[in-house]
């Protein structure tokens, strides 16, 4: 059975929040916006407590409200479109990283998000931020020591796990060598 994507569980709660609540999202906007804080997770914890919404409703409500009344996950499109905004001239490596992906890792999966790209099996095992001139993937290799090649991470957006990164300015970074990395990142993952 395939995971629901963020997307996926955005779309059914705006879909379904005004029959399981009475007020449709607007509405629900509008209750957000009265309230005095602005802080995310202080509006998270007043519509659990004074609206009775579980956590994941009044996290996606927050976010939504907090994005100006758009949904934040459901055009992933978008997202990753946003990530070429000033390198679109990366576009043909991130393209070929894709593919490379895909013929290591046929199972895998990639889910834009605001900074980055996760890649998942399930659980993400590999991240990828869009630079100029480079893409920067990220892994999660533990304590694995540092050197030239595999380098601390520095990536905007994923979670700290993701402790190394490669760098690539060209095909020639996707190899043998980055094939066990992320076979190593999706063993501690998984």
């Amino acid at each position: 059975m395939a995971q629901k994507t963020s997307g996926e569980f955005e779309k059914e709660f705006m879909d379904g929040i005004k029959a399981e609540t009475g007020k449709d999202l607007a509405a629900w906007l509008k209750v957000v916006d009265g309230y005095g804080s602005k802080k995310r997770n202080e509006v998270i914890a007043w519509l659990k407590d004074e609206h009775k919404f579980n956590h994941m409703q009044a996290s996606m409500l927050a976010a939504i409200q907090a994005n100006g009344g758009k949904p934040v996950y459901q055009s992933t499109d978008g997202l990753l479109d946003d990530q070429f905004g000033k390198n679109e001239d990366m576009r043909p490596l991130y393209d070929e990283f894709v593919a490379f992906i895909s013929k290591n890792f046929p199972d895998a999966t990639f889910l834009p998000k605001k900074t980055y790209v996760s890649v998942l099996e399930n659980r993400e095992f590999g991240a990828v931020n869009i630079k100029k001139g480079e893409l920067r993937i990220g892994l999660d290799l533990g304590d694995r020591p540092f050197d030239d090649n595999v380098q601390k991470a520095k990536l905007t957006g994923p979670m700290p796990r993701i402790s190394h990164m490669v760098v690539a300015v060209d095909g020639g970074r996707f190899d043998k060598e980055l094939i066990e990395l992320l076979q190593q990142s999706h063993g501690r993952c998984h």
